[in-house]
């Protein structure tokens, strides 16, 4: 069943609507007309149900055809119905301001009926094309946010799961990242960061220890105290951490030049905020406030601020943790190195941040304990 088409006629003088009307009876089939006669009905008329088409005079009493096209063009809802404007055959001035105000057609009084009929239908088809392509373009655009949707679901899953694979290594139930990501967020609103910033660190935080992938087992899982040549060795996590996501992977290149892929021009081909985020992370979060830590000996406020919220909570978490070269130590004494560690190795602003929120991250040390993940393993 073919919709009919809404017509909507403007005009202050009835006799000439009446007219109007008789000249295109035979369109009541397919066309919905209404007949008003003022600006301020016809903008009624759109409110109840949006027209495919207005017709309106130029000239009225109290509100014009003007009125009625700035009306319509200042909302959205209403920008893009064609508007067809009737003129006197001397008023080229306001031919060219109806046009300007984006009028779609224009008609010459006295109407001809071929002519109104022909005109009517013409800017009928051309606003039919036009919703079509409108339609065609949502329903594109919307195709186009689900598939960015489902890649950027499968980019953080892939990147969760790299930062878990790595804590495997020396936590045997992986929830070490888990609880770093929560702490890190919980600490980062504490600060009031901005959203978009404690969102990116909860996604990021996971990968600190992305680096200990490099190290052999023997050094990462010895149960004894380290050598110094072997601590240097494990020093290098951070680095190797940061390498693995920041540099370009030969598999990568080779891949676009095989698909001959082609970047568009101003993008950069690695610019990922959550991976150079992750990356500044794996190479600095073992940096200390007062500039003994490594790999760098940076300092103070040098150290980005998502190094020295992920430092306290990797420190707090793992000091709680067991694992292969220590047992997990009791709250209290965890506490009393963490606030000893203050000045030295920790931010003070962000150990305030650290204490306003013990509570919940106490909360989340029991609520994804490393127990009950070895029972369900």
């Amino acid at each position: 069943m073919t919709v009919k088409k809404r017509v909507l006629f403007v005009d202050d003088e009835p006799n000439l609507l009446n007219a109007i009307e008789r000249m295109l009876h035979r369109q009541k089939s397919v066309w919905d007309m209404v007949f008003v006669t003022s600006v301020t009905e016809a903008l009624e008329e759109v409110r109840k149900a949006t027209p495919d088409l207005i017709v309106s005079d130029v000239m009225m009493p109290g509100r014009s055809g003007f009125d009625l096209l700035a009306d319509l063009g200042s909302s959205m809802q209403t920008a893009d119905i064609p508007v067809v404007i009737v003129t006197g055959a001397l008023e080229s001035d306001l031919k060219q301001r109806a046009l300007d105000l984006g009028a779609a057609d224009l008609l010459t009084k006295p109407i001809d009926v071929g002519e109104l009929l022909a005109r009517l239908r013409s800017v009928l088809r051309i606003q039919s094309y036009q919703d079509a392509l409108k339609s065609q373009n949502e329903n594109l655009e919307r195709a186009v946010q689900e598939r960015t949707q489902e890649l950027e679901s499968s980019r953080l899953d892939i990147i969760w799961r790299l930062g878990k694979a790595a804590e495997f290594r020396d936590d045997v139930t992986g929830n070490h990242v888990v609880r770093v990501a929560c702490m890190c967020r919980l600490i980062a609103e504490a600060l009031h960061m901005e959203r978009s910033f404690v969102q990116m660190l909860f996604l990021a935080s996971p990968l600190h220890d992305i680096g200990k992938m490099g190290i052999p087992d023997c050094i990462l899982r010895k149960p004894g105290p380290l050598t110094s040549e072997e601590s240097e060795i494990m020093k290098q996590h951070c680095t190797m951490g940061s390498e693995i996501l920041r540099q370009d992977s030969k598999l990568k290149t080779m891949f676009q030049e095989w698909s001959d892929m082609r970047w568009p021009a101003g993008i950069q081909q690695n610019a990922n905020p959550l991976l150079e985020m992750g990356s500044t992370i794996a190479l600095t979060h073992h940096e200390k406030w007062d500039g003994s830590g490594y790999p760098k000996g940076l300092q103070g406020e040098t150290i980005p601020i998502e190094s020295r919220i992920v430092a306290i909570c990797d420190v707090f978490d793992a000091l709680r943790s067991d694992r292969p070269y220590h047992q997990a130590l009791p709250e209290a004494e965890v506490l009393k190195i963490v606030r000893e560690g203050v000045g030295r190795h920790f931010d003070p602003a962000v150990h305030g941040a650290f204490e306003e929120a013990l509570s919940e991250l106490n909360a989340i040390q029991h609520q994804i304990s490393d127990e009950q993940a070895r029972v369900s393993l």
